[in-house]
């Protein structure tokens, strides 16, 4: 693959990643389970992991490929890069436009797929020149197909909304095109172009589904050519894709163990995945979410997607490299990736590119009026100094306010979350931006490390200390600092770690206060429940108990069997004396 295509390509998957969120807030169609946008970063993850021969990328998209979008965009991607590399851009948009429709059982209109025909009409009429000039033509052409998916489909007009996967596929070709014509600091202002879209109607009510979104791929060599009828059976929203000897299929089905009893005996299942519609469709609405400052944070700071969703949170993820994928921790499944790590897979993190996160600041700032960035501590990542660099040129009103929190993990997350808290109660500014200095300074966090092997692994400790760590069963104890990471003590068992964390509890927090309390988990979710969560909860009946997972960065780098413990005066206390967070 030509490099200059290739980084064309990486940039438009880092510029989608940066608005998966408002994708999957105005996802309606085909139903409402708000996951275009990640359905779309989880699909092209395999772009950022740098392959260069197009055939090896396009069976690696094709095995990560997820939902209808992700689907849909990863089979016409495998077309265009195949053309890219040997004919005009036009007739390498036709070849994954020609994948595209045909991958689909039932295509619709004001879809992604129309906006792939507008795409194709676009480059046919403005075939690239030198002037430059023909991609400003095409990206006018792909916007009005955009805005026109709203009154094609009912859904999205009774939403009052543009088609995600269309929008996402818009975003991608804004970054695509801008950064192969040698202009990558002309994207497109998204907020502008679609503003009237990017919010749905506060009437609108949400069709109820049912069943369940299967993806999976078969290895077979020898298929029958009845499959795909036998397939329209199982289900809807039908899309399949042959690969070589693998067959990628995506359908929604009211009965997934029978699907894949029917499945199974087409060939060898290499992979399946599986989302309940019903749970999905339940916890997706119409956000109205109005927070007098927005706050922005870190997902190393343990803040689910479903936290960020449901209070209005920007998260900045940090990538997981797993296997053959460079995909956003929010997004990486942590069941997969904690069994992979105790079969001995090699895994690893790494920061977003600056692109990305630079894109990521241009939106916050372009959506909302003024935003408070809770950065995670600057011993622990460079966002801290990424996001200052930015703003001394594109921040003039200093409408990005952003706090070195000197924390990571849930010490970060539940300030974050407090503050989020507030922001949408309080009326003052200046009240929430003081809570969340008061919140990163009082926040307090213990972790607790089953084996000091995973840390070894990552270069951050010797692997003969962590040897002989591991055969003395020394289990350290660490909390997030602006220093950094520091032990705070070592114990033998789980039955100590739970005693630690009482006795530091009994020292800092006062039962009769309202405190705010984290814990975390990895692989270890029902006993860190059943045990330190229970205990925890008689002792402390005033305080509120979040069990969240650990953040994906810290879980590589600390490894499965981690645990944390996080607590922070509620909202409700605040202003009083600060020595109980000390």
């Amino acid at each position: 693959m030509r490099p200059d295509f290739h980084k064309s390509l990486v940039a438009g998957t880092e510029r989608l990643a940066a608005w998966a969120d408002v994708l999957d807030r105005i996802n309606v169609f085909p139903v409402a389970d708000g996951d275009t946008g990640r359905n779309l970063v989880l699909s092209l993850s395999p772009i950022l992991r740098g392959f260069f021969d197009s055939n090896e990328l396009a069976e690696n998209l094709l095995l990560s490929a997820r939902g209808n979008s992700g689907n849909i965009a990863t089979r016409f991607l495998s077309g265009f890069m195949e053309g890219g590399n040997q004919a005009p851009l036009p007739t390498a948009a036709k070849w994954g436009n020609q994948r595209a429709w045909e991958a689909v059982n039932n295509p619709v209109h004001g879809t992604m797929l129309s906006f792939f025909d507008v795409l194709c009409q676009a480059l046919e009429e403005h075939p690239p020149d030198g002037s430059g000039q023909w991609k400003d033509c095409v990206l006018q052409r792909l916007e009005v197909s955009v805005r026109d998916t709203t009154n094609q489909l009912p859904r999205l007009k009774e939403a009052g909304v543009v088609d995600s996967g269309a929008l996402g596929m818009f975003i991608f070709f804004d970054g695509f095109l801008n950064t192969l014509t040698g202009h990558e600091e002309e994207f497109q202002s998204i907020a502008e172009l679609f503003q009237s879209g990017l919010q749905i109607d506060t009437g609108w009510e949400k069709h109820a589904e049912s069943g369940c979104c299967i993806d999976t791929v078969l290895y077979a060599k020898d298929l029958d050519p009845r499959t795909e009828q036998k397939l329209k059976k199982l289900g809807d929203n039908l899309v399949t894709v042959r690969h070589g000897d693998y067959v990628k299929v995506h359908l929604h089905a009211e009965d997934e163990q029978l699907v894949r009893s029917h499945i199974s005996q087409l060939g060898q299942v290499v992979t399946w995945t599986s989302d309940r519609l019903d749970e999905q469709t339940s916890r997706f609405r119409a956000r109205d979410i109005r927070a007098t400052v927005h706050v922005m944070t870190d997902a190393a700071g343990s803040v689910t997607r479903k936290d960020a969703a449901d209070l209005g949170i920007t998260l900045l993820n940090s990538y997981i490299n797993h296997q053959t994928r460079s995909v956003p921790e929010t997004h990486m499944n942590p069941q997969e990736l904690y069994v992979s790590m105790r079969s001995g897979v090699k895994v690893s993190t790494s920061q977003a590119s600056d692109f990305e996160r630079h894109q990521h600041y241009h939106k916050v700032l372009a959506l909302y009026p003024r935003v408070l960035y809770l950065c995670v501590g600057s011993s622990f990542t460079g966002n801290y100094q990424t996001v200052m660099d930015w703003k001394k040129t594109n921040d003039p009103e200093d409408r990005l306010l952003v706090i070195d929190s000197g924390a990571a993990s849930g010490r970060l997350g539940l300030a974050a979350l407090a503050t989020a808290r507030l922001s949408i109660e309080a009326k003052s500014e200046d009240r929430v931006i003081a809570f969340a200095r008061l919140a990163v300074e009082c926040c307090r966090e213990y972790v607790f490390l089953d084996k000091l092997h995973y840390l070894a692994a990552g270069g951050r400790l010797s692997k003969a200390s962590a040897f002989f760590g591991d055969v003395l069963r020394m289990k350290p104890v660490v909390s997030p600092l602006p220093e950094g990471a520091r032990k705070m003590g070592v114990v033998r068992s789980r039955e100590d770690q739970v005693a630690y964390a009482l006795d530091r509890l009994g020292e800092f927090v006062d039962p009769d206060r309202p405190y705010l309390f984290m814990l975390e988990y990895s692989d270890n979710h029902d006993w860190v429940v059943e045990v330190p969560g229970q205990t925890i909860q008689k002792l402390y009946p005033r305080a509120q108990l979040l069990v969240r997972p650990v953040s994906l960065t810290s879980g590589v780098h600390m490894g499965p069997g981690t645990w944390g413990l996080a607590f922070l005066p509620s909202p409700v206390s605040e202003g009083k004396d600060r020595q109980h967070g000390k």
